[in-house]
């Protein structure tokens, strides 16, 4: 690309000031003396507001071409530049995001139509990271931008708009390791992933946009806690953290790697901390139910299901016994799906951090339980329970009777149970269990069988039988149980009514779902709104009135190296007085996870600036439920889960009308890297083949230019050498792998609509797909032949003249049913989110256009409407150079006409002289005459007919032409 057309002249366009804009006053101090700051391809400026609160904000900053500071030449150049391109998209594309922005064009009024349908589409709400987008970011925001521009033409009311979901982690450590305050970084990455998103041509209602750092918003998710706190759904409660003394914090699951921090590789411990958590477990059954009438992928209902987990099963009394073999007064609960299996616990397994474990402890085993809770405290809980790996465990010295034979089996501690899952315990049996067998064996623990399966050839001694069958040796005549020749399914309800009746046990529903941690000690998020007396230490929630509790300004937030959240530093803000008794009191110095902002946001897009509720009821009834909401699948439990939970709080309390937020949810795929192409070189430099490397031990790695790459059948080699193989593979986008490619670069060389249509082109849209730039061309071409068809050839200077080569003549019949058979597809496809095959029916009817002799105004208005959704700068111009003076955005979507859509054509065998000889191709109408000359043109009957007397000719319409030829040509051979 030239390198002036990366030169550029700054227009400021102040935008409203609003909250998200706001900055501290020392920050305000700081970029005062900087008012603005340049990359290499745009400059930032920064303008202050002389208002009352003398806030600072960000100018939306477009970048415009401009040669008012370069010489004739120079401009001549970019002249040149642009003739070589397939369609003066360098000119469209910004002409119509300023008619757009300026016009308010997507905008969706606060008061509507509401007798008219509605559309909700959203995209899931994203964090403005650093980075700024790659071209793996617009395959979702095109799919819902195509979708919202066709209800809007269809006569819908659409609400597309969208935000940010920007407290949390990353801006944080930046943060920290630069001294910027997250704030400023904040707004710097929204203000340069919103200027990507318009240069793009997404059909957002800007005027909606907030970010959840805006003190407006976070109001009502502080709210929305009062209401939980209110309800019980809110509590305190001693859990494990991630702790690392080194650094003196606390860490996020995603901060510990391997057992050590992220950040310095410093050694990470598991320490009981007293945290807020938030009772999703109380919304367990209807969170299971409700999935069923969702319209979501059936394997993120599955994934959902899984999370919950809900068993059903029984809880079992175990006793603990002295060192004389005698009940104490000290009970251990075991929960297990598997209560037919009784008899079959031969020792019991409770996890490190159970509570009962220090009265568990005999003095002989005091020292080593200690060594081995302290090394289960440095590993997650996905490592502790990772299926693959080898069991560790350590006998307590202790040991509890089974209640139902009455003997006495050992306690061990094992780090593969979770205190935090049913009741921290279970009772362990080998024979029907992989992991209890796994452990039985390495610490030589009896195994007993009393599970038989109904298919003998299942039965092997050397591994466990889990699965369900006839009982066997469980018998106890004393203690009155008899399950032996019962199926497991009764024996199961008979072990479960004897324990509720001898008061061993009873009936019990668990479920894997656990409680949600609802706090940081971090800086960089919503402060929980609640205080602590300081006299009693009584928890008093804030009053609604006192929202929001706007976040401290703070110079220093880094972590404290005490475990005290960086909060706590703000002293002035921490120490307070209680509202309504006027006592001392001290805030909640955690802040809320990042899940909270983003758990409510669709309903604060329905009423963006109500300061008086959280949304007005009369606007969600309307717009409620979200009708698509697409995003990746890496959201499919958290995010949607604890979304689902708020909502249906949100519903119980009378704030929202739905049961649900979101009613169908679409998972785009991923869009991979480039295809990298690795060769192997041995100890001396040789190539050698793919297929050979895994044999010698020092081969090395070497990436080969995609020039000097050729295909061979299944496989790729190289070009020079076709016997050594490659490696051909596609990695996810990312910094470190340097295969990340930018919208930005892709936009300045072929246009945003090639980019919109390449994605959408590349593949089904919830599949994942590989980038191929090359690949782009193909769609760019096809942009350029549907502009010249339309506009008509540029002149010798590459230019275009204005209009276009329409003529205002009706459309013949053979015109009419292409365009209306592309229509009816088109709709099909964007109805059935198959957006690649509709642009597919485009590119065909394009093909057919151009073997015209003449192009009808109507043909071509119609197409510009159906292209439109896809590629909306494109069509918008052609749409203009049609004759129109407004956009094209409410235009009615064209329909198809059924009448169009019937093959009319049938396929007419053809005899000479009695015996067929092939088939052609007539209307329904087909004279004689026409089937003949279609007959004598056809390649195969041609040579049967050319240069023949002809006798006569016998034609049934529609059902056969059948050519007799004179006896003369009979005898020659015909």
């Amino acid at each position: 690309m030239n390198k002036h057309l990366l030169e550029t002249h700054i227009q400021i366009q102040p935008l409203p000031l609003r909250s998200h804009t706001f900055l501290f006053p020392t920050q305000l101090q700081t970029l005062q003396s900087r008012k603005s700051f340049t990359t290499k391809k745009s400059s930032f400026c920064l303008s202050l507001c002389n208002n009352k609160t003398n806030s600072f904000f960000f100018s939306h900053v477009s970048v415009v071409r401009s040669s008012v500071t370069r010489g004739v030449n120079e401009v001549e150049e970019d002249k040149q530049l642009v003739v070589k391109k397939a369609y003066p998209f360098l000119e469209i594309e910004p002409k119509w995001q300023r008619y757009w922005e300026e016009n308010r064009t997507f905008r969706t009024p606060d008061e509507i139509d509401t007798s008219k349908p509605k559309f909700y589409v959203l995209d899931m709400f994203p964090y403005p990271s650093g980075a700024g987008l790659h071209v793996g970011h617009p395959l979702g925001y095109t799919a819902t931008d195509i979708l919202a521009r066709f209800k809007r033409m269809q006569g819908y009311n659409v609400l597309h708009p969208m935000g940010w979901d920007a407290f949390g982690l990353p801006a944080e450590q930046y943060a920290i390791q630069t001294g910027t305050h997250p704030n400023i970084t904040t707004f710097g990455n929204i203000n340069r992933f919103r200027s990507q998103l318009k240069s793009l041509g997404f059909s957002y209602d800007w005027d909606r946009e907030f970010s959840t750092i805006e003190p407006e918003y976070y109001k009502w998710t502080q709210w929305i806690f009062l209401q939980l706190l209110k309800r019980g759904l809110a509590y305190q409660a001693e859990v494990p953290v991630n702790w690392c003394p080194a650094l003196g914090t606390v860490l996020a699951n995603e901060e510990v790697i391997d057992g050590v921090s992220e950040r310095g590789g410093h050694p990470v411990i598991r320490k009981p901390m007293r945290q807020w958590m938030l009772k999703i477990t109380a919304y367990a059954d209807r969170l299971l139910e409700d999935l069923d009438d969702l319209d979501w992928p059936e394997s993120v209902k599955d994934m959902q299901r899984n999370w919950i987990g809900r068993s059903d099963g029984a809880e079992m009394e175990f006793y603990v016994l002295d060192s004389d073999g005698q009940e104490r007064n000290i009970k251990i609960t075991v929960f297990t799906t598997r209560p037919d299996t009784i008899f079959g616990a031969t020792y019991l397994v409770v996890a490190p951090e159970h509570t009962l474990l220090p009265s568990l402890i005999s003095m002989a085993q005091s020292k080593y339980v200690e060594e081995y809770i302290d090394l289960a405290s440095r590993k997650s809980d996905l490592e502790r329970t990772e299926l693959q790996k080898e069991k560790t465990g350590v006998f307590s010295g202790c040991y509890a009777r089974n209640p139902a034979n009455g003997e006495a089996i050992p306690i061990w501690v094992a780090d593969y149970v979770l205190g935090s899952y049913g009741t921290g315990a279970i009772m362990a049996v080998p024979a029907h269990d992989t992991r209890d067998y796994e452990f039985a064996l390495k610490y030589d623990i009896p195994i007993r069988w009393v599970v038989t399966p109904e298919d003998k050839s299942l039965t092997d001694s050397r591994s466990a039988f889990p699965g369900q069958g006839l009982i066997i040796n469980s018998s106890n005549s004393m203690l009155g149980l008899d399950i032996n020749g019962l199926s497991s399914k009764e024996a199961a309800s008979k072990v479960i009514e004897w324990a509720d009746k001898t008061g061993n046990g009873k009936k019990k529903v668990n479920y894997k779902l656990r409680d949600w941690l609802f706090a940081r000690q971090r800086y960089w998020g919503e402060p929980i709104p609640v205080i602590f007396l300081d006299e009693t230490g009584e928890t008093i929630p804030l009053p609604e009135t006192e929202l929001p509790l706007t976040l401290p300004e703070l110079d220093d937030f880094t972590p404290t190296g005490t475990g005290e959240p960086p909060l706590s530093k703000a002293v002035s803000w921490v120490k307070t007085m209680d509202p309504s008794s006027g006592k001392p009191a001290t805030r909640e110095t955690s802040t809320m996870p990042q899940w909270a902002g983003s758990c409510w946001y669709y309903l604060r897009f329905m009423d963006p600036s109500n300061s008086k509720e959280l949304v007005d009821k009369e606007k969600e009834r309307y717009w409620s439920p979200v009708d698509v909401y697409v995003g990746g699948a890496e959201h499919a439990v958290l995010h949607l889960l604890y979304s689902r939970f708020w909502h249906k709080v949100l519903y119980d309390i009378g704030v929202v009308s739905t049961k649900e937020p979101f009613q169908c949810v679409i998972n785009q795929g991923i869009i991979l890297g480039e295809v990298q192409y690795m060769a192997f070189r041995d100890s001396d430099g040789n190539f050698i083949s793919a297929d050979s490397a895994d044999m010698l031990g020092e081969a090395y790695q070497e990436r080969i230019p995609e020039e000097k790459v050729v295909k061979s059948g299944d496989s790729f080699v190289l070009k020079d050498n076709p016997k050594i193989r490659l490696v051909a593979r596609a990695h996810k986008m990312s910094k470190s792998r340097g295969n990340v490619v930018n919208p930005d670069d892709v936009v300045s060389e072929y246009g945003a609509d090639s980019l919109r249509l390449y994605e959408m082109f590349m593949g089904p849209l919830r599949d994942s797909k590989t980038w191929n730039t090359s690949g782009i061309e193909g769609v760019h071409r096809f942009l350029g032949r549907t502009w010249r068809l339309i506009a008509g050839s540029p002149s010798p200077d590459g230019t275009f003249r204005d209009g276009t080569v329409a003529i205002d003549e009706e459309p013949t019949l053979e015109q009419l049913r292409s365009l209306h058979k592309c229509i009816a597809k088109v709709t099909e496809e964007i109805e059935g989110t198959r957006f690649n095959t509709g642009i597919s029916a485009m590119m065909e009817f394009i093909n057919a256009a151009y073997k015209w002799d003449k192009h009808p105004r109507s043909i071509f208005e119609a197409f510009v409407l159906l292209l439109s959704p896809y590629a909306p700068h494109m069509a918008e111009e052609l749409w203009l150079r049609l004759g129109h003076s407004t956009s094209l955005a409410y235009e009615p979507f064209p329909k198809a006409d059924p009448a169009y859509l019937k093959d009319l054509t049938i396929v007419l065998p053809v005899q000479i002289n009695g015996k067929t000889r092939g088939t052609i191709q007539v209307e329904e109408a087909c004279t004689e005459e026409d089937a003949f000359k279609l007959a004598s043109k056809d390649e195969k009957l041609s040579k049967y007919l050319a240069g023949k007397s002809i006798k006569k000719r016998i034609y049934v319409p529609g059902k056969i032409l059948n050519v007799i030829l004179d006896r003369e040509n009979i005898k020659v051979g015909a």
